[in-house]
């Protein structure tokens, strides 16, 4: 897995002589050198931890003129000579020679880097220079390249430039069995005679071919892919001599849907990645007929071939995990082989944006890399770095810094419970220790480790998650999370001389696998975590060759070598391992196991420990061995390089396939002690193109025997965003990690942010137990997890699922069973809601839940969970009103209109007194809508209606003054409605004779309560003043006019106060809020009103305050009276 992370980084070109050529025809890296070959000048850089430019040579503007420019090139694999065939067809070798000249970049330690001279050592025309010809790219090995031209012909050349001929493959038409089907014309074994080893094959036959665009050699597998100008890709076979012998290239068979336009080969996966024009990547399976697996593309993030164009360059990874693919208008992205968008230079664009994914040209487009499109990648042979030319750009190159994550594969193992992501200078860590919030902490290694020993090469973690040690090129060093401090060797002459392939941790011990150079060697080195130094070492234990993986189970370990030997071995440590005794470590063979079997090598192998039930482990017959409970593991998984999961039995070596398609997978039984472990009962999780899956051992003695191996993965399925790096055992969460991306206007690209995500899977576990039926266990894992902050939701998502579950279960026997119900139909469903009722959040996860279903399949639910009515009932009397308020629409559709509706007048009444408007007016619109439904659907007016009930039961505390049931608007409602409105006109004079206007104010907003037609009815009631000074007095206090909610609030009323003509209530609103033009246009046309406002404001020493206020408005007044007097 591959995660981008940090600032994209810059790599100036220098500007031939050729400005108009903006282009880089080629680009590759090859030991720690990258390569650009431009149309007039070649420049060669390092990749290593300094990028510098070692060599460059620049043609002369006379050589372009004659020979023209460059048009094609090939780097020989040993990365000392470079083929450049130009424009008119003129054919350049070069030749790359170190000086002794070393590199100067600064610090205590040399560089390891030399300047290079790039020499011409041959130019001469190719044979077919005349024929107006073009050249696809071309292919090599270590002794001769392939060139493919337009005229659908192979042609070969040694890199001692010898011309070795063309030969012309058949464009073999598509038939029904996929196979080659020749076109009429004298061939042999599907490949055209070589007439003239000199010419073309345009000059052999008159058969118009296809113009050959590119060509992809993979020759590990001597696989040849030929693609065409019409989008036809071509498989060949390639003999073992190479591409020595032309003549001997086979057309095998097709391979795509017609429309390819760029090829890419995994060697280690077998698998071919398609670019298409639809701007789609297929990927086929070599192994399997080359059979679809699957397609790629942003399709589904928003963004069409119309925004990215087709597909313009491929690049896989080193270890073949993941690839890059490159449009031609716009970004790249990489993806895992199952399908995970890893990384994307196009900015998401979220569902709600009103932006097009297509790119304006008036939007500022600066803050997105290769915005334009991709013409080459180029990952370096580490996978750190992905190097990248935008479309028609020659002046830089772009590199993306990638960490990858600790996969257990191979020789090094990582626990699951520490979620480490390496890059070549840093560890990227997942803290979740001291909080909730899962956060990325950037740790960077000892630059007097590093300057010595780039690149970071692996990784491990200790079994509780405490210790990583890490290892460079040589040596290797420790790091204590908790202490936050490195441990070196002491002696820099030992750490030079250990070349680590591989890292375990064996309890406190750091198992090293060790290259020997000098005798081409591997061996195991056993050094404890608290020195690392010769004199400390444990153990050496010589291996029999390089070994292919390796894995440690409590005192076990196993090492696998090709092609599929297994040998476990047994340690046994006497003495305390503490830096005053002096341990003795002794390394035993207790098993040797040689398979044969055809199928694709073992990519990472895992101990399965046998699980003993946690009651039967005291009284275990093993407890009294001198290993205790640890006994020699007989079983282990095993993952292969072609994602083929399956099962070993080292007893009697048979294998028992599980699945496929899978990337990674963790073992968790077994490995902690910890009561608070929540996935105890899990034998282990893979992750793949499936999604997560959930394995758990089947009932029974030899449950690892059984053929009904339990499986359980559709509710584990990952965002396709999101990559998981391992598990929180005590918190029963699945970690992942996904790309975020920062901006900065000061910077030109966005900062790339792994961003760590969690998905539970304890819902998975609980469904599990219940299946099992171990009710107890499974309420002990609840009650473990129920202060985590995901814990309602994982209930709600459990009981989801096998509701879910129960309604297809049903809706099948009900067309098998003509709709005869099983007895036990439901028991699952009925355990479920027995678990989840020993927590309080059982009534917020019923009913949500039941908002998440069909309403056709509440009754079923319901009667497993209880009646609706009483569950109501209690989330009512615990004065759980938002839960409550949830069961109305239930109760509709279960009980019918009428018992909602008395539910919903109980509920709105006690949500007012608690002041909870925004649920008020929630129940008041439902009430309204249920009531004109209730009253079509009835016209039986004996019924006791809503009115009646409201009038015994929600009778307020407080009295109304005066209530008008003449007005005409009580007349016209229904009963329903009326019963409805008296209930809120009720609180409404009550917060109004308390003065209680915030709260007023809410309740207006929240029920959208009609204050104006009150305030109109109620002047003389409860809406009046009883003097201006004690009003303005009240409702100062009421009003605190210092905030700015006050403020609001007291702003809202005036409007209402000023609609109905309300002066008292004006007044003292105006006053509070200083609004002087307000009273201004009061007191103008009322004299008497303002002499009154002024000798209260200036008798009572309370309204001091207001006093700039009264001469601020005598000064108004009187300059009015005066201007009035003129006219």
């Amino acid at each position: 897995m591959y995660m981008a992370y940090g600032w994209p980084q810059v790599i100036p070109l220098e500007q031939g002589l050729c400005p108009s050529s903006q282009r880089v025809i080629y680009f590759k890296v090859i030991n720690r050198l990258l390569l650009v070959v431009s149309p007039s000048h070649l420049e060669l850089w390092s990749s290593s931890q300094h990028r510098v430019r070692l060599g460059k040579y620049k043609r002369d503007a006379d050589s372009l003129r004659r020979e023209g420019e460059n048009s094609q090139a090939v780097w020989s694999p040993d990365a000392k000579l470079i083929a450049v065939v130009t424009t008119s067809l003129y054919l350049h070798l070069f030749k790359v020679h170190f000086s002794e000249k070393r590199v100067q970049i600064g610090g205590r330690q040399p560089s390891g880097l030399y300047f290079a001279t790039i020499s011409l050592l041959l130019s001469e025309q190719v044979p077919f220079g005349d024929m107006n010809l073009s050249v696809s790219n071309i292919v090599s090995d270590n002794r001769h390249m392939l060139l493919g031209l337009s005229d659908g012909s192979l042609y070969g050349i040694s890199w001692k430039g010898e011309f070795c001929g063309a030969v012309g493959l058949d464009h073999p038409i598509r038939n029904e069995s996929d196979k080659v089907t020749d076109l009429p014309h004298p061939v042999s074994n599907g490949i055209a005679a070589i007439v003239n080893p000199g010419a073309p094959i345009s000059q052999q036959n008159f058969i118009k071919r296809p113009a050959i665009v590119q060509l992809e050699l993979c020759f590990p597998m001597r696989l040849l892919f030929v693609l065409y100008s019409d989008g036809q890709l071509m498989l060949c076979s390639v003999s073992k001599k190479g591409l020595k012998q032309v003549e001997s290239i086979r057309a095998e068979k097709h391979v795509g849907s017609g429309d390819a336009v760029c090829t890419s080969v995994a060697s280690e996966q077998q698998i071919l990645a398609v670019g298409t024009r639809r701007g789609v990547v297929e990927l086929y399976d070599l192994a399997d007929s080359a059979s679809l697996i699957r397609a790629v593309s942003l399709f589904d993030w928003g963004y069409s071939v119309e925004d990215t164009g087709p597909v313009t360059c491929i690049a896989w990874t080193p270890d073949n995990s993941a690839f890059a693919v490159g449009w031609k208008h716009r970004g790249l992205t990489v993806w895992s082989v199952s399908g995970c968008r890893l990384m994307s230079t196009i900015r998401q664009i979220g569902l709600s944006s009103v932006s097009s994914p297509m790119m304006k040209p008036n939007q500022d487009s600066r803050f997105e890399p290769l915005v334009s499109g991709v013409s080459l990648m180029q990952w370096d042979e580490f996978g750190y770095r992905l190097y990248a030319i935008e479309e028609g750009s020659s002046e830089r190159v772009l590199a993306f810094s990638f960490g990858k994550c600790c996969l257990n594969r191979g020789v090094s193992g990582m626990t699951y419970v520490r979620q480490v992501i390496y890059g070549e200078d840093r560890l990227l860590v997942v803290q979740s220790e001291d909080t909730n919030e899962l956060k990325m902490l950037h740790l960077n290694l000892p630059v007097s480790y590093l300057s010595q020993n780039w690149p970071v090469q692996h990784v491990a973690a200790s079994k509780d998650g405490m210790y990583l040690a890490v290892a460079g090129l040589h040596g290797l060093i420790l790091y204590d999370i908790r202490l936050k401090k490195w441990r070196v060797f002491g002696d820099i002459s030992q750490e030079q001389k250990i070349q680590c392939k591989g890292l375990l941790w064996l309890g406190k011990i750091v198992v090293v696998c060790n290259y020997d150079d000098s005798s081409n060697t591997y061996e195991l080195l056993f050094y404890p975590r608290y020195h690392l130094d010769q004199s400390s070492l444990l153990c050496r234990k010589s291996l029999l060759t390089k070994p292919m993986v390796m894995d440690v189970y409590e005192n076990y370990i196993l090492v696998t070598y090709r092609p599929f030997d297994v040998h476990i071995f047994h340690v046994k440590l006497s003495r305390e391992l503490t830096p005053s005794s002096t341990p003795d470590l002794q390394l035993s063979t207790v098993r040797e196991l040689s398979i044969m079997t055809a199928k694709s090598h073992p990519a990472a192998m895992r101990f399965i420990p046998d699980q003993l039930p946690r009651e039967c482990a005291s009284t275990d017959h093993l407890a009294s061995s001198s290993d205790g409970l640890v006994r020699e593991p007989s079983r282990c998984l095993i993952l292969r390089a072609n994602g083929e999961l399956s099962l070993l039995d080292l007893d009697d070596g048979r294998e028992r396939e599980l699945t496929d398609s899978v990337e990674l997978f963790w073992v968790t039984c077994g490995q902690s002690e910890e009561t608070t472990n929540l996935i105890e009962e899990v034998s282990w999780l893979d992750y793949g193109h499936r999604g997560m899956q959930v394995w758990y051992p089947s009932p029974g003695v030899e449950s690892f025997k059984q053929e009904d191996f339990l499986q359980l993965d559709p509710e584990l399925e990952f965002d396709r965003e999101v990559y998981p790096l391992g598990l929180l055992p005590n918190a029963g969460v699945v970690v992942g990690v996904s790309q975020r991306m920062s901006f900065s206007a000061c910077t030109e690209f966005p900062c790339f942010e792994p961003s760590p995500q969690a998905q539970t899977i304890l819902h998975c576990l609980l469904r599990h137990l219940l299946q099992r039926n171990k009710s107890q266990e499974a309420l002990k894992l609840a009650e473990l997890s129920a202060e985590k902050p995901h814990f309602c939701h994982c209930l709600e998502w459990l009981l989801f699922t096998v509701f879910d579950a129960e309604i297809s279960r049903q809706n099948i026997n009900k067309h098998r069973n003509n709709g005869l119900k099983s007895a036990t139909s439901f028991t699952l469903l009925e355990k479920t809601c027995d678990l989840i009722r020993n927590f309080p959040e059982y009534f917020d996860v019923v009913v949500s839940v039941a908002r998440k279903t069909d309403g056709r399949h509440w009754a079923d639910l319901f009667s497993a969970a209880g009646r609706s009515t009483e569950l109501f009932e209690e989330c009512f009397q615990r004065r759980w009103y938002r839960t409550a308020a949830c069961y109305i629409l239930v109760i509709a559709k279960l009980e019918g209109p009428a018992v909602s509706q008395y539910s919903a007048l109980r509920l709105l009444q006690a949500t007012l007194d608690e002041s909870l408007y925004e649920l008020a007016g929630e129940l008041v619109r439902f009430l309204l809508r249920s009531g004109r439904e209730y009253e079509q659907a009835s016209s039986d007016s004996d019924r006791l209606s809503p009115r009646f009930l409201g009038y015994f039961l929600f009778r307020s505390s407080y009295k109304r003054q005066s209530t008008d049931y003449r007005s005409p608007s009580f007349k016209e409602q229904s009963a329903h409605v009326t019963s409805v409105k008296n209930i809120l006109e009720n609180h409404a004079s009550y917060l109004m004779s308390g003065k209680e206007l915030s709260k007023l104010v809410a309740f207006v907003k929240g029920t959208q309560f009609d204050l104006v037609e009150y305030l109109q009815r109620e002047k003389d009631g409860s809406a009046r003043l009883e003097s201006f000074a004690s009003g303005l007095e009240l409702i100062g206090q009421k009003l605190q006019m210092s905030t700015l909610q006050s403020r609001l609030d007291a702003e809202f009323l005036l409007a209402h106060m000023c609609s109905v003509k309300f002066k008292e209530w004006i007044v003292v609103l105006a006053t509070l809020l200083r609004r002087s033009e307000v009273l201004f246009d009061l007191f103008r046309h009322d004299l008497r009103l303002w002499r009154a406002y002024s000798v209260t404001l200036q008798s009572y020493p309370a309204f001091f305050e207001y006093h700039d206020l009264v001469e601020a408005l005598e000064e108004k007044l009187a300059a009015y009276a005066n201007s009035e007097e003129k006219y």
